[in-house]
């Protein structure tokens, strides 16, 4: 399990700096857009194998709360002039997705649950970011929405 945490770590470190810095909304888009989908994309594959209920609860939470905010940031691009692009997971999160793939029964599930917390952690700078520091009015009310569900989905993470 040990090989996970130097990933989760780094995309940690990496998303501290940018989220203190102004983003474009245009980045901000393709950011959250890249979040959501690395959360999705994780979660469908750990539903296909895992045994614990804990786990397959909070990976079908996460389909369906990242889908919402897929949407509410795409329709708060379009109200900001930003024309949303198909998201694409950085090489980080391809990474992440490799080694869930690669991990059979409850190391799978471990693997979800540490590349989880890192992903929410930096979801949430991202977020609470583009809300402090953003230009886009409808992408700052977007993020501001998003950022509690994300603390949400942290305390239930703290619990696993």
């Amino acid at each position: 399990m040990m090989r996970f945490v130097p990933i989760a770590a780094l995309a940690v470190s990496m998303a501290a700096p940018a989220a203190a810095q102004q983003m474009a909304p245009a980045d901000y888009v393709a950011a959250a857009g890249a979040s959501d989908l690395y959360e999705k994309t994780s979660s469908q594959l750990v539903l296909q194998s895992t045994k614990n209920a804990k786990i397959r609860s909070f990976a079908q939470m996460m389909v369906g709360d990242h889908n919402k905010s897929t949407a509410m940031v795409k329709s708060a691009a379009t109200k900001s002039g930003v024309r949303p692009t198909p998201p694409v997971l950085t090489p980080a999160q391809n990474e992440m997705v490799a080694q869930l793939r690669s991990a059979t029964g409850e190391a799978r599930d471990q693997a979800y649950v540490t590349q989880q917390r890192t992903a929410h952690e930096q979801a949430l700078a991202l977020h609470q970011g583009y809300t402090t520091n953003g230009s886009a009015e409808p992408l700052k009310a977007a993020a501001a929405k998003i950022v509690p569900v994300v603390q949400h989905h942290i305390e239930m993470l703290q619990n696993m």
